[in-house]
């Protein structure tokens, strides 16, 4: 069978093989194929009704607690031919003022009681709800007329898009594959987010026609508590659309709450990022719920610590833990890395290492044990950043114009590693993260896996502070699970650590700064650092 061209088109398939088969659910939400469908269809066409041609990019505002609107929007869109520019609504202001700006929106999708403050707003941008506009649809299709910018109609903020010109209320068919469908915006966490694109042909990549090849057989629900506006999150989407499996999103992460869920819905494959991991497996609420029906949990977005790894394993016995290393900008290209209980200093072994090369500087390719930058081959049409100013001006820098990271369809991930002799992957540290002490090169993953080894140590994060002899010395902040001191911490590290590897600065806190995506913000641990030494 040949694959769905689009995104559209699986949810077209999946409802017209079974239009009453629970595709999502979010709290007391549930939605089902057929009415994802019909609803994203309605919306579409109201979406052109407003004036909305194809290529117009569309902001979608929107929470945790509102995947199921979210997810008909989202389809809403690109079945209109508009590309989607997903967006938390825990955005800083800022941050929502600058996606809506660089993207060059010219509208913003957000739920009902969640709309933006009208100064956010850049001008001929117009906010609404799914609500207004398939209102505003019918009441045309009532009036017997099929077009109609919306100048002067519906509620919302700023102007029509459009300058008042008409556009088919049709939706258009299936959309073309090269066609620009998503923007979707970097986690921020070292500097400004950036807009990284990509076709229907990529975000449909890897998706079957064939009902009896659907992944996640083995589950009849999944769960994440991923947020909307991330990359894990839109995989999530896709796993909906795709997937066996029913896809259930916890509106809101508590340890207690995500194993209730596990055992009401009898889970089979739960994803989660580190954090959520670390508090799950700290979390004495999570153990009064049974879990034993989960036989795969996948964490991503950040370096799953060995010894959290571990704890999975035992926390989950039945379960395969998995690690997905991928990337905003590459994927739909993954490495699915088995973790190994008995290897736990890695996160596993690549199903396939024909996608993963670790390479000099220069791109030469290295033989395994030897560390270097870590690509991933793409197997679809690349992605590639948005460059460009907003107003509508927004263009798209072809994938082999950045050489930095897009290089044809093999992306760089900003990440040191080797490949050992036995096929093990072994991230040695982001890029950006070594810290360069004296002589020696100092990964903070492996400081970090030494500290989530000490059982009063719930969660950690290393980092490089400047040095006026040696260039930088190593740093951790420490969130401590009952009692302990620097001392009794150091003690334990001489036996994990080498003596530059040590942290000459600890400090204890009761959390760490994590963003949407669950990635720890370093750059505020540093400012932490620096208060503490003005005190």
């Amino acid at each position: 069978m040949a694959p769905p061209r689009s995104l559209p088109a699986l949810l077209d398939l999946r409802a017209a093989t079974d239009p009453g088969r629970t595709a999502l659910i979010c709290g007391s939400h549930t939605l089902t194929f057929g009415a994802w469908r019909d609803r994203s269809s309605a919306l579409a066409t109201g979406l052109r009704n407003r004036g909305l041609r194809p290529g117009a990019r569309v902001v979608l505002r929107y929470g945790s607690g509102d995947w199921i609107a979210y997810a008909v929007a989202y389809c809403a869109v690109l079945r209109a031919g508009c590309v989607a520019v997903p967006l938390s609504d825990r955005q800083s202001p800022a941050t929502s003022a600058h996606v809506l700006a660089d993207s060059g929106a010219t509208a913003l999708l957000h739920p009902c009681g969640a709309n933006l403050p009208p100064e956010l707003l850049p001008a001929g941008v117009r906010a609404a709800t799914e609500e207004q506009i398939v209102a505003e649809a019918g009441a045309l299709a009532e009036a017997g007329t099929g077009t109609g910018a919306a100048a002067g109609t519906g509620a919302g903020n700023g102007q029509a898009s459009g300058a008042g010109a008409a556009a088919p209320s049709g939706v258009p068919d299936v959309p073309d594959p090269a066609a620009l469908a998503q923007i979707l915006y970097t986690s921020g966490t070292t500097g400004t987010p950036k807009g990284v694109t990509a076709t229907h042909a990529n975000l449909v990549h890897g998706c079957t026609s064939d009902e009896r090849r659907r992944p996640l057989r083995h589950s009849r629900h999944f769960l994440h508590a991923f947020p909307v506006g991330t990359n894990a999150g839109q995989t999530m989407l896709v796993n909906a659309l795709d997937s066996a499996a029913t896809a259930v999103a916890a509106p809101q992460f508590t340890p207690g709450r995500f194993a209730r869920l596990i055992e009401e819905y009898g889970v089979g494959s739960v994803f989660l990022v580190p954090a959520m991991a670390i508090e799950l497996l700290g979390s004495q609420a999570a153990r009064r719920y049974a879990t034993d029906t989960v036989r795969l949990v996948g964490s991503t977005a950040a370096a799953l610590p060995g010894p959290v790894a571990l704890g999975l394993a035992r926390a989950f016995p039945r379960a395969q833990v998995v690690n997905y290393y991928t990337s905003t900008e590459a994927a739909p290209a993954q490495i699915t890395l088995l973790f190994d209980p008995d290897r736990p200093d890695s996160p596993g072994r690549p199903a396939d290492l024909r996608d993963l090369r670790v390479t000099a500087p220069d791109g030469t390719p290295l033989p395994p044990g030897e560390p270097g930058e870590i690509w991933l081959r793409t197997p679809t049409s690349p992605r590639a950043y948005l460059e460009g100013a907003g107003g509508g001006t927004a263009a798209v820098r072809g994938a082999g114009n950045d050489a930095e990271v897009f290089r044809g369809r093999w992306v760089r991930m900003g990440d040191l590693g080797r490949v050992d002799e036995d096929g093990y992957l072994h991230l040695l540290d982001r890029e950006r993260d070594v810290i360069k002490s004296g002589a020696h090169k100092v990964s903070t993953l492996q400081v970090e896996d030494a500290l989530h080894a000490h059982p009063a140590v719930a969660d950690a994060a290393a980092f490089g502070v400047p040095h006026p002899v040696l260039g930088a010395v190593v740093a951790a902040v420490v969130v401590p699970r009952g009692e302990l001191d620097a001392p009794a911490l150091r003690t334990f590290l001489l036996d994990r650590l080498a003596a530059h590897e040590l942290p000459a600065r600890l400090l204890f806190r009761p959390s760490l700064p994590r963003n949407e995506g669950g990635k720890i913000l370093k750059r505020e641990l540093r400012l932490l650092l620096d208060d503490e030494a003005l005190r």
